[in-house]
């Protein structure tokens, strides 16, 4: 199966409404590297997928006056997390979660510790950088300009593994960048989504190195959804906050294209 996918929006869009912890797929290759037996595995995805993500950029997209473009992540972030630096930049691998986790949301074994990440970088990693890469490219070609609009949740309750997680957990999280997060685009979240909290329990954005800290033409906002304003925690099916929140991810992607 294609590791990701590329869902075209409207030709003059410059919104790609970027997707990358929905999924719960690991291919029979990379799970054999993973030491947690399938129940363990099953309650550790509850905990650490974005359930119902997809589904909500999807009604967004519908909802929208000019459809943005989506790309979104068809397998679980335990194959490799695409948002992470590849390199000692990244803060997580403080808790085993750099690029290729080897610990659990609960700080427990997921991988060996000696586990080499490279296979999984270049198997599934760089192919997924490059093709975001070329999405932004693409849309810097045909409009000038890209805004990427990272769609996230994450628990009401702080686990383990977060290392910032004694902070405020708003309804909505916004994730921002000192270089690509300019205030009119915090300003228009803001105005769509209601009462929202910066940076805290979770901060920054996703933007492909190529771009990072060098272009400005490239803009991006993480949205960090409390999973209970719309789904039953962990794992479970979502509720009506779901239709909510999409005509609200709507409005934002109105106001920014």
């Amino acid at each position: 199966m294609p590791s990701f996918d590329l869902l075209p929006g409207a030709e003059q869009s410059p919104v790609i409404l970027h997707v990358p912890h929905s999924a719960r797929e690991i291919p029979a290759e990379v799970r054999a590297g993973i030491v947690l037996d399938d129940p363990a595995l099953e309650r550790e995805l509850d905990h650490i997928v974005d359930a119902h993500t997809a589904e909500l950029a999807e009604e967004a997209a519908g909802l929208a006056g000019r459809a943005p473009w989506r790309f979104v992540n068809r397998l679980s972030r335990l194959v490799v997390d695409p948002e992470r630096f590849p390199d000692e930049r990244e803060e997580m691998l403080a808790v085993g979660m750099g690029a290729v986790y080897t610990r659990t949301t609960g700080c427990e074994p997921l991988r060996p510790a000696d586990t080499d990440p490279e296979p999984l970088v270049e198997r599934w990693f760089r192919p997924y950088a490059r093709a975001m890469t070329e999405a932004v490219a693409e849309r810097l070609a045909a409009v000038g300009r890209a805004v990427v609009i990272d769609v996230h949740s994450y628990p009401s309750a702080p686990l383990p593994y977060e290392l910032h997680g004694e902070g405020p957990r708003p309804a909505v999280c916004l994730g921002t960048d000192p270089f690509h997060t300019p205030p009119e685009l915090v300003a228009a979240a803001r105005q769509a989504f209601g009462e929202v909290g910066l940076d805290s329990p979770f901060s920054g954005t996703y933007v492909p190195l190529e771009f990072y800290g060098r272009d400005p033409r490239v803009s991006a906002l993480m949205v960090e959804i409390r999973r209970d304003t719309y789904m039953t925690e962990p794992g479970g099916p979502a509720g009506p906050g779901l239709n909510r929140l999409a005509r609200a991810l709507a409005a934002l992607v109105d106001a920014v294209d």
